[in-house]
């Protein structure tokens, strides 16, 4: 293996470790090595199981020495956003109410990546139950951008984006349910990616398996390339009988969609994504690099949004439904776990408890009428599909703010603190598969994304779209500069 083990990509370290070239125990030492050198700058991690994964490590090393049928995960270590239950680890939910929460068993998702042969090396940052768009908590605190920690992350996935982003690992799963893949892939300058809904199972443990499409979450891969997002999301994807909303198990493998000619790909272009405010920075960003793409021999057309009513209608829907998500949470906790977050003597969030009292003042004529608004935000991105493989977006309306920044601007005017500046969560209304790609860096070198966006039931098509479009912008191999721990 030519690349230094950190820098290298899953798929490279899978066939490496698959032919002995480099040993699970190399590959999870280095990574364990830089964790300790460099994540107190950064924070990206809220456990670390430095002496299960060396265990798994050995393993792992001993099944290549004897000859062993090997999965496409091998060897190669990934991290889990602390929201995904681990067997035997800490599992706190950013919450200080679960600091001593330890799992009997894996989420579904963690027991596939342990079956392909992946060696989890800790939990990611999240903020408490994912409530924020930046990562923070009062268990762990804020976790800063690799690319100047001064920055946030976004969240709630941040932990994770922050993590691959400074080679940290290779790979990470993270979870959105209004962006929190998205968001802070954007921000750290790597790849995310939300499938179609219902194409990674959640649970088995929940008390609620329906709650996920309120609105739609997603479960998915973080990575520095779209390759080895696909490699990860082939292990990941595929129906189980805990998940009343999962898909049947995929025609095809989407590694096989990664090299689809750019000629092909139609693309419609949207600015604002009916509505959102956009800084002129962002804006030329992406619009330059659909120039490079079209230029490659793709076509890039503007694609006409037109959304019943305002912005402020569309997020009102947006905030009924989280906020009747979060009753279920409340009550949910309160009867299995005999926790009350509105317990005064808890030290909760007020984004967790304002989002539960607002939840429980709802009546079911608000709720309908969510279900309304919804229903013509899912069918306005459906209508604009026509002629279009994929739609292309910003990602963020802005580069990352500052770390403890609580309002965030746009071109200096106030937005909507949570939402406001995130592009992706009309996506979690209507369950659209998509994808964040990097595209460039501001002028204060930090980095720009672009969403792309599917027709349901095509994340496939995503997947091959953003290779695409990966190959044209050249991006993957750009990293941010060393945090004072050297490769």
């Amino acid at each position: 293996m030519t690349t230094d083990i950190c820098d290298a990509s899953a798929e490279e370290l899978a066939a490496s470790i698959r032919v002995g070239e480099v040993s699970p125990v190399a590959v999870v030492d280095a990574f364990l090595d830089r964790i300790d050198r460099i994540d107190s700058r950064i924070n990206a991690y809220a456990t670390v199981c430095d002496e299960a994964a060396r265990k798994a490590a050995r393993s792992a090393e001993r099944a290549v020495e004897r000859g062993d049928a090997l999965g496409p995960l091998h060897g190669v270590p990934v991290a889990i956003k602390d929201l995904t239950r681990v067997r035997g680890v800490r599992t706190t939910f950013g919450s200080a109410a679960f600091t001593e929460h330890v799992p009997d068993r894996d989420d579904t998702v963690v027991a596939r990546l342990r079956e392909a042969g992946a060696i989890v090396l800790g939990k990611t940052n999240t903020p408490e139950f994912g409530r924020k768009t930046v990562t923070d908590n009062l268990v762990f605190g804020s976790t800063g951008n690799p690319w100047d920690p001064t920055k946030t992350t976004g969240g709630s996935s941040g932990g994770s984006a922050a993590a691959v982003a400074a080679g940290l690992t290779p790979l990470a799963l993270g979870s959105d349910a209004a962006g929190s893949i998205r968001i802070p892939a954007s921000a750290c300058g790597v790849f995310g990616l939300v499938p179609d809904f219902g194409r990674v199972p959640e649970g088995p443990t929940r008390a609620d398996a329906f709650e996920t499409a309120l609105p739609c979450s997603f479960l998915g891969p973080i990575a520095r390339s779209v390759g080895d997002a696909a490699l990860m999301l082939d292990v990941l994807a595929g129906p189980h009988p805990a998940d009343p909303y999962c898909l049947p198990t995929p025609s095809a493998r989407y590694r096989d969609a990664l090299g689809a000619p750019i000629s092909d790909l139609r693309i419609g272009y949207s600015a604002n994504f009916g509505g959102f405010r956009v800084t002129e920075e962002v804006r030329a960003a992406v619009e330059g690099a659909l120039d490079r793409v079209a230029a490659a021999g793709a076509t890039v057309e503007t694609a006409d949004l037109d959304f019943d009513g305002t912005w402020e209608d569309r997020h009102e829907a947006l905030e009924r439904i989280l906020q009747t998500r979060y009753v279920g949470l409340y009550e949910n906790l309160r009867r299995d776990a005999g926790v009350d977050l509105l317990n005064d003597d808890l030290d909760v969030t007020p984004e967790v408890t304002s989002r539960i009292r607002a939840g429980l003042s709802l009546g079911a004529q608000e709720i309908a009428a969510a279900g309304r608004t919804r229903t013509a935000v899912f069918d306005e991105i459906q209508r604009a599909f026509s002629g279009y493989d994929v739609l292309a977006t910003p990602t963020l309306s802005r580069t990352a703010f500052d770390r403890d920044e609580d309002a965030p601007t746009v071109d200096g005017r106030p937005v909507h603190p949570m939402h406001g500046w995130t592009l992706t969560w009309p996506l979690n209304l209507s369950g659209n598969p998509a994808g964040s790609i990097p595209v460039g860096l501001s002028d204060d070198d930090l980095p720009i994304g672009m969403q792309v966006i599917g027709p349901r039931l095509d994340d496939r098509g995503v997947v091959s779209a953003c290779a695409a479009i990966e190959r044209a912008l050249t991006w993957d191999g750009t990293r941010p500069p060393d945090l004072g721990g050297g490769r």
